[in-house]
């Protein structure tokens, strides 16, 4: 037997500590997800051309400085990527140990938020000022940790092999769990996130293997609790507007459904190609409001036209695929439930976001992910990247 033989048998030979030396080659840099990792980077450098397109002549908003929102974006996209390779470094088991710091971490701040801290931007108390033009809004992290809450207490016991599926006394306390920071929110109110922490929890049930009478038992909840909200009043004005504005596009023009109308005639302009990158008279105009943030796809169905939309959307899809795929071929019950609560984060926000630019979905001010202009949406975003590359790139516990 040749030398170089014999070097293959021992390196699979594991009382020689083979494994240790294939780990070595087996870099977690060829276990990550590419695809998905390079999806995730166009649709922010799409969206960093299309912020600048739409701030570099709002001179009330960029203090003079043309650049001002496209360096601020792409800083925001460096920290992102970089707290996604962190979590990618710690890795999925030592994040999950540290879940029930950063879910209290995530509720303190979600409650600072209501007291003299808090700030009110766009009708919604939802942020809290950091000073030198920088703010935080909590509720995009609340999105993470209640996905990863949820998912430690449902499959703590099926991935230690006493159970196939979380009892009911398990599935009380996920909800009980998701339930705190969902009510913080709703007092804000940020009806906009609860929709997408109710869709989240409806996914992460569903994916633990949950009876089915948990989620009609919620659906129903939340058909009640809808009837409470608009009884009780406990929306503002505007929010009553935007769905007043949904249910009837021709009420209010100029008032109420001036943003809905604005946005359908922006997308409508750009026609098949678009009018050209910097280039779109609705947005040159400042036709409509809020367009780096809540309003970024008319921006890209404008100067873009349907081919630049459809890059986007098809791009949403390529992360939505591949996160589907992670979740699949995950070694425990843990990484499926993240994954999934992710999933249903990502497509119900771009579906709502894209929805209200054409009509479709009323107005909630939710950002497209990765799009949209954010830090806290932004870095909240990267982190759902990186906590799915950790679980692409876990090996099996019997490994």
């Amino acid at each position: 037997m040749s030398t170089a033989q014999g070097y293959r048998v021992r390196r699979f030979t594991p009382e020689r500590g083979a494994w240790s030396r294939l780990t070595a080659r087996d870099s977690v840099l060829r276990r990550l997800d590419w695809v998905i990792l390079l999806a995730a980077l166009a649709l922010s450098a799409i969206g960093t051309l299309l912020v600048y397109s739409a701030t570099r002549n709002r001179t009330e908003l960029n203090q003079g400085d043309p650049y001002y929102f496209l360096l601020r974006n792409l800083l925001n996209t460096g920290i992102g990527l970089a707290i996604a390779i962190a979590t990618v470094w710690v890795g999925n088991r030592a994040l999950r140990g540290a879940v029930p710091i950063l879910y209290g971490i995530s509720c303190l701040f979600t409650l600072a938020v209501l007291t003299p801290l808090g700030a009110t931007i766009n009708g919604a108390r939802s942020w809290i000022q950091l000073g030198g033009g920088f703010s935080i809004q909590p509720s995009e992290f609340t999105k993470i940790t209640i996905a990863l809450g949820m998912a430690m207490l449902l499959a703590g016991k099926v991935d230690a092999g006493d159970r196939r599926h979380p009892d009911h006394r398990t599935v009380m306390q996920a909800l009980g769990l998701a339930a705190l920071p969902i009510v913080i929110i709703l007092l804000m109110p940020d009806l906009g996130s609860v929709m997408v922490l109710v869709v989240i929890v409806l996914a992460v049930l569903l994916a633990s293997g949950a009876s089915n009478r948990w989620i009609a038992g919620l659906l129903g909840t939340g058909v009640l609790g809808c009837v409470l909200i608009w009884q009780l009043g406990v929306l503002d004005e505007y929010q009553i507007n935007r769905f007043a504005a949904f249910a009837n596009p021709a009420l209010d023009p100029s008032g109420v459904g001036y943003n809905t109308n604005q946005a359908r005639i922006a997308i409508g302009s750009g026609g098949l190609s678009g009018s050209g990158l910097f280039h779109g008279s609705q947005t040159t105009g400042q036709f409509v409001p809020e367009q780096q943030t809540d309003f970024i796809f008319t921006v890209a169905g404008e100067e873009l036209g349907f081919v630049g939309a459809g890059t986007i959307v098809f791009l949403l899809g390529v992360v939505l695929w591949r996160a589907c795929r992670i979740a699949r071929e995950s070694t425990e019950l843990y990484g499926t439930i993240v994954a999934a609560g992710i999933i249903a984060w990502f497509a119900f926000q771009s579906f709502e976001n894209i929805g209200m630019t054409l009509g479709i979905m009323p107005v909630t001010g939710l950002p497209l992910p990765f799009v949209s202009y954010g830090g806290s949406s932004m870095f909240a975003a990267w982190i759902a990247v990186g906590l799915l590359q950790s679980i692409k790139a876990q090996r099996p516990v019997s490994a």
